[in-house]
């Protein structure tokens, strides 16, 4: 007998929470129907979530905000809720970006991550290289089946951007950046969408001010990583490029557990 349960978990880089619930965010929702969602870039404090967002119908909502107003931030829908929920990964000077939440599960623990941009200059780029390490250090510490996903700021491959030889020394394409991957999927960690797809032309970011999107010269930065124990239990990994409202679309994975 299967006593499994079938989950639908995404992520989504919605720059801004209360833009992207103006732009069919309730319709996408319903259409999608994720067990889980995480968000990125909600730029919103909890106190200033209108109360259709604050009490999503059929989900227990979390949400992280960055101290400075409008900017960064995390939230989690989820239909399951969570044996216990932490806010930050206990260092402050991520914490107070409101860059991590974590949600601990019976089968696995789900970290929703906002990783820095590290295009503004040499210290948010250490800064950014500084918060990897400090994801890695967790996940490595992390006694649990882990579940890393959020917008990570950084193309692994070639093939994961349309325009790879133009972008090698522009943060998000950086050899410095692209080696956290490599060596985050060392410790035993998956790109779950490279294990159902290693087709060219998928992304899941696109450049607004070119207007990148129509002509698909895009990026895919934003992931699903899983702990290697949890391999069989994946069932799926997709971009779902035709939602639209932000610059980034939904990334997802099917798993039973």
């Amino acid at each position: 007998m299967n006593n499994k349960t079938k989950l639908k978990l995404l992520s989504w880089n919605v720059n801004g929470l209360r833009s992207v619930a103006q732009k069919g965010f309730r319709e996408t929702m319903s259409m999608i129907d994720p067990d889980v969602i995480c968000l990125q870039e909600t730029k919103v404090k909890e106190d200033q979530l209108p109360q259709e967002l604050l009490e999503f119908p059929g989900y227990h909502g979390y949400f992280f905000a960055a101290e400075r107003p409008g900017y960064s931030g995390v939230a989690v829908y989820s239909k399951i809720e969570p044996n216990s929920v932490r806010y930050g990964i206990g260092e402050d000077k991520y914490d107070r970006e409101g860059r991590v939440l974590i949600l601990d599960y019976d089968a696995f623990q789900l970290i929703n991550a906002y990783f820095p941009n590290g295009g503004s200059g040499e210290e948010r780029l250490n800064y950014k290289l500084e918060f990897c390490q400090a994801i890695s250090t967790y996940c490595k510490e992390s006694k649990r089946p882990i579940l890393l996903c959020g917008d990570v700021n950084t193309a692994h491959r070639e093939i994961d951007l349309a325009r790879p030889k133009e972008n090698v020394n522009h943060s998000g394409f950086m050899p410095i950046e692209r080696q956290w991957i490599d060596e985050f999927l060392d410790l035993g960690f998956l790109d779950t969408f490279r294990l159902f797809c290693q087709e060219e032309h998928n992304y899941s970011w696109w450049d607004m001010k070119t207007r990148a999107r129509g002509r698909n010269v895009g990026w895919r930065i934003d992931y699903f990583f899983a702990s290697q124990s949890l391999k069989d239990a994946l069932t799926d990994a997709f971009i779902i490029p035709e939602v639209l409202g932000s610059d980034h679309c939904p990334v997802g994975i099917c798993l039973e557990v």
